[in-house]
């Protein structure tokens, strides 16, 4: 693919230039610091204190880069895409297709052309549902989904297995808030169409081993989805290595806008799945005896597409990529290991889910208060969690909880953000 020439419009006179310092980092280069002078918002305030963003998990906030992308868009370069004939059009296309070819590299997919953009992981999981499952589900068929996951991999299941008369079969989790892997071995079978499983959990932060299991539900002839929504934030993820059928995620918990996001498909199965929606974009000829649909992707993308969206998700992939990922991932794993110290020294405080390949998830409870509570407490002090279910319920049901409060930390936060943390909770217990 022609690398699209949008130098005319990428870079108003109206926005400042890019930190140098983040275009020229190094490999191994990179701090908390450093990435911190990227994210406009997590230096304000929130109720009188420096902001601390530790609700990651629901999303995360955006660097400057990409907000600079939707600015030099919207300022010099909107159009619509595929239809136009003039200069607009055809740079606006180039870059819409650049971010396909870019998501395709960071997925390590074989094509763009695997790559389908919608609103995000949840509409990526009805797509497949709506399309592949209708196709290929019925009566006496089985699909697996682990107790871990979160609401949009289990409701689109139970929706699509009522209609089809097939079953959803759910797979326990141990008491680490793992995947049981013996439970998973015996409930494959030959009845077995697809296992939906998260590549890493929103609530306990459980990194499952998703190659090996994907691995084991072909040999029974079965389809895997991957729900990689909190995973492509956190660490490097190689599709054709996890031999993933359907991998899915949201641009907004990758740094990106929301309303974007991504389901890249096998060829071979993308290649028969019908379109669930019509209208314009997808089609090749329109009369009233006969449609004939565009070839995939497009025929899976009715209408205008997040033209923006995709254009914020590419600055995204672009400045994520820009960064050592292998670093960004050992400061993660030191992070969380620090913050899973100190959160032990909170009177009454007791974390979820214990697994020792996790993401920096941190749900936990606090004796004699209410999760939401402590969200409120943490919040007059500018510490923003989440309280609630997490769209989550069978996973914390495990626990025997329907609320737990939750942390979730990304690469900008801070040791001291922690501590932060630990002292506000530990001033909470002490109050009461």
């Amino acid at each position: 693919m022609t690398t699209p020439d949008v130098t005319a419009w990428s870079t108003p006179t109206a926005v400042p230039p890019a930190d140098p310092s983040v275009q020229l980092r190094q490999p191994g280069g990179f701090t908390a610091e450093s990435v911190r002078k990227d994210f406009p918002i997590l230096h304000r305030t929130v109720n009188g204190h420096p902001l601390v963003w530790l609700d990651n998990a629901a999303t995360t906030q955006k660097p400057r880069q990409v907000i600079e992308a939707l600015t030099a868009y919207y300022g010099a370069a909107n159009s619509n895409i595929h239809r136009g004939a003039h200069t607009m059009a055809r740079e606006a296309t180039e870059a819409y297709e650049e971010g396909r070819a870019a998501v395709a590299d960071f997925l390590g997919a074989p094509s763009p052309d695997g790559v389908v953009f919608v609103r995000g992981t949840t509409e990526a999981v009805n797509l497949v549902a709506q399309t592949w499952g209708r196709a290929n589900l019925g009566p006496g068929d089985d699909i697996l989904v682990p107790v871990l996951e979160h609401h949009s991999d289990i409701v689109p299941w139970q929706m699509i297995a009522k209609e089809t008369r097939a079953r959803l079969v759910p797979v326990p989790l141990t008491p680490a808030g793992e995947i049981d892997q013996d439970a998973y071995a015996d409930l494959l079978s030959a009845r077995t169409q697809l296992v939906a499983i998260s590549h890493a959990s929103n609530v306990l932060g459980t990194v499952p081993p998703v190659k090996e299991m994907t691995a084991l539900a072909h040999r029974y002839g079965a389809r895997v989805l991957v729900d990689g929504a909190q995973a492509v934030a956190h660490f490097p993820v190689d599709v054709q290595d996890l031999n993933a059928d359907f991998y899915a995620f949201s641009g907004h918990k990758l740094f990106a806008p929301t309303g974007i996001g991504v389901l890249y498909t096998k060829p071979d199965l993308l290649a028969d799945m019908a379109p669930w929606q019509g209208g314009g974009n997808m089609i090749e000829s329109v009369d009233f005896a006969r449609t004939t649909f565009a070839a995939a992707p497009h025929r899976l993308e009715a209408g205008t597409g997040h033209i923006s969206g995709v254009i914020g998700l590419l600055a995204a992939v672009n400045w994520l990529t820009s960064l050592d990922r292998e670093a960004v991932a050992a400061y993660e794993e030191g992070l969380m290991s620090y913050a899973v110290q100190v959160l032990a020294t909170v009177p009454g405080l007791e974390l979820i889910g214990s697994s020792p390949h996790r993401i920096a998830v941190l749900t936990f409870t606090l004796a004699g208060q209410d999760p939401a509570t402590v969200a409120d407490w943490l919040d007059r002090e500018g510490i923003e969690i989440r309280a609630g279910h997490h769209c989550a319920q069978p996973a914390l049901a495990h626990y025997g909880l329907e609320s737990a409060a939750r942390a979730s930390l990304a690469l900008y936060n801070t040791f001291e953000e922690v501590d932060q943390l630990v002292a506000s909770l530990r001033r909470l217990q002490q109050s009461a």
